[in-house]
C-alpha cells in the first residue's frame, strides 16, 4: 500500500528549497540511500525550476504529489501553466552545452523513469520515478 502526499506550492523561485527538503526527508523516512536521494533532490528541484521559469499558471501556483511504498517513490509535478510542444525537444548537446536547456535532461538522467507530459494552454506535468535498492 502506498502513501501519497499532496501540496500546492507557491510558483516563486524561493519555495523550490522547500519542497526540495521535503522530498529528501520523505525518501530518508521511506529507506532511500543519500545517493538516491541526492538524485531525487536535484530533479525535483529542476522540475520546480522549470515551473517557475516556465510554466507558472495565473493562479500563482503548482502541484506536487509523492506516491511512496516501500519498492519505490513517484514525485509528480504539475502545473496550469502555458505548456509546450514536447515535438520541439531536443536532447542538448554535451559537447556544447549552453546556459539553461538541461532541465529534463537532467531529470532524465538522475531519475529511474521519468513521463513528461504536455499540452499547450493547459499545462506540464512531469511524473518522475526512483526506485529503492536496499
Amino acid at each position: 500500500m502506498a502513501d501519497v502526499l499532496k501540496f500546492s506550492v507557491p510558483g516563486k523561485p524561493e519555495y523550490v528549497s522547500t519542497v526540495r527538503m521535503m522530498i529528501s526527508s520523505l525518501a530518508n523516512t521511506a529507506g532511500f540511500d543519500v545517493e538516491a536521494i541526492e538524485d531525487m533532490k536535484v530533479a525535483v528541484s529542476e522540475a520546480c525550476t522549470n515551473v517557475v521559469c516556465h510554466g507558472f499558471s495565473e493562479m500563482g501556483y503548482y502541484e506536487v504529489s509523492c506516491e511512496v511504498n516501500e519498492e519505490l517513490i513517484r514525485i509528480t509535478v504539475t502545473d496550469q501553466g502555458e505548456g509546450c510542444d514536447l515535438n520541439q525537444y531536443r536532447c542538448p548537446d554535451l559537447d556544447c552545452p549552453k546556459e539553461g536547456g538541461l532541465g529534463l535532461f537532467i531529470i532524465q538522467t538522475l531519475m529511474d523513469d521519468v513521463d513528461i507530459s504536455s499540452e499547450l494552454g493547459k499545462g506540464t506535468q512531469i511524473q518522475m520515478v526512483k526506485y529503492c535498492r536496499k
